[in-house]
């Protein structure tokens, strides 16, 4: 196997675990609850409960869906880098290094695909045949 093909196997891995637990430990609690979360989640910009849960719900559900995919990566990391930082930043200021580390280390994760990209192992792309 050359570098390249390490190199994509490496991408798909910080793609697929990056995404699953975003999506996993955040999205889905709010997708499925949605409700709930209606009456908990934090509103930093006043936008409305509703309008800041269903961005909440694209950056976290969406967004790691089309990262998994491999489709619009470096877009798709775009609204998560967001959210991460207005949670970190705005919403959660007063949280250590030590209560912030998962976002801290989902931050590294989406920023790191956002310069590098996808890499060539996504859905629909065709590989070459090695003959």
């Amino acid at each position: 196997m050359n570098e390249s093909k390490y190199q994509d196997l490496g991408l798909l891995f910080l793609r697929a675990s990056g995404a699953l637990l975003l999506l996993w430990v955040h999205g889905l609690p709010k997708l499925l609850n949605y409700s709930e979360q209606l009456k908990l989640i934090e509103d930093p910009f006043h936008l409305g409960a509703t309008i800041t849960l269903s961005l909440a719900i694209f950056a976290e559900v969406v967004c790691p869906l089309l990262i998994l995919a491999g489709v619009w990566v470096r877009w798709a990391c775009v609204p998560i880098l967001a959210v991460l930082l207005i949670a970190l930043l705005v919403v959660h200021p007063e949280w250590t290094l030590f209560e912030a580390q998962f976002g801290w280390l989902l931050l590294i994760v989406f920023t790191t695909l956002l310069i590098s990209g996808a890499g060539r192992l996504v859905l629909g792309q065709r590989q070459p045949v090695n003959p």
